[in-house]
């Protein structure tokens, strides 16, 4: 017996991949499939085929979990992030998925499913694939990795490349369980201090100690008095003009390579700015010689006119354009 046609339409649409429920719905005896099964086609997870004997692809995996997961079952986490184009490229196991309680969590093979109650998120359909909202699926990838600084970076970073609105992660972090959300509050918070990176918020939490660096403003628009605007600072005191950069080493061939910091900060420094560069590597390693190296600056600052910039802050909350 040949595999129906529409079989075939529906593997082509499925990326080649199909359920063995689907085959037996069109007429597909079980014996066939298991004549198929190990000769010309692959199991990729226990249920589902690959109607060829090759690598699986990405595509192919997804559609697999798809499949086996179920119709309302969708995609979260650092795999729901990586659909939206956020997080490390490429597909990772465990793919993750969540179904609606009182289905029950498992792991199968490299699919890892979690039940929720939280079912009111707006799903995104892509082909035979449903993916979590974007919010939700920073909110779970960040609370998912056990190191505190990757879930700061997940959500610190996703608000402030715009990735994501505050206001949406805020509110999947809210009606999570209290169980775990607590680096999640904190990581929010940074980010509605207008913090671009987690080095630049520690930065800022160091030199927060210090009662002469009290003005300290986060990643302001600048522009000159003739309305031209201006590199944005990292960190600014606007009551001495001073920038403080934060340059991320893979930028730099080593951190004492300034070649490339020096043409970057320019601008500034032709407007009369004080600038004082630091590294992510300095920050985390050596915080009392960041402080200093910004007092410093501010000292520096104070000996001379403050120049014709003006600084507006920027609105944390707002989808920035």
């Amino acid at each position: 017996m040949q595999i129906p046609e529409e079989t075939r339409e529906l593997a082509e649409a499925q990326s080649g991949v199909v359920s063995r429920a689907q085959l037996e719905a069109v007429g597909v005896p079980p014996g066939l499939i298991r004549w198929h099964s190990g000769r010309h086609w692959r199991s990729l997870l226990p249920g589902v085929l690959m109607l060829n004997t090759g690598q699986p692809t990405d595509q192919q995996r997804l559609v697999a979990a798809q499949l086996y997961a179920g119709p309302a079952a969708w995609f979260r986490g650092e795999t729901a992030l990586a659909l939206h184009g956020g997080g490390p490229p490429g597909l990772r196991a465990p793919v993750q998925m969540f179904v609606p309680h009182p289905q029950r969590s498992r792991r199968v093979m490299w699919l890892s499913i979690a039940a929720t109650r939280l079912t009111n998120e707006r799903i995104i359909e892509r082909g035979p694939l449903r993916i979590s909202c974007r919010a939700r699926a920073v909110v779970d990838a960040a609370a998912d990795v056990v190191d505190e600084r990757q879930a700061r970076a997940i959500i610190v970073g996703a608000i402030q490349e715009r990735f994501v609105r505050l206001a949406d992660v805020q509110h999947w972090v809210g009606v999570r369980r209290r169980n775990g959300t607590v680096r999640l509050t904190a990581a929010l918070a940074e980010a509605a201090t207008g913090a671009w990176s987690v080095p630049e918020s520690d930065l800022a939490r160091v030199l927060r100690r210090s009662p002469l660096l009290a003005g300290l403003c986060a990643n302001p628009a600048l522009t000159t008095s003739d309305d031209v605007p201006l590199t944005t600072p990292d960190l600014w005191i606007d009551e001495v003009g001073l920038a403080i950069m934060v340059h991320s080493r893979r930028f730099h061939s080593n951190v004492l390579d300034w070649d490339s910091t020096v043409l970057a900060d320019q601008d500034l420094r032709d407007a009369g700015v004080e600038v004082v560069p630091l590294t992510p590597n300095v920050i985390a390693n050596d915080a009392d010689s960041c402080l200093q190296a910004v007092l410093a600056g501010l000292e520096r600052a104070r000996r001379r006119t403050r120049p014709p910039v003006i600084a507006t802050e920027r609105d944390a909350w707002a989808w920035r354009a």
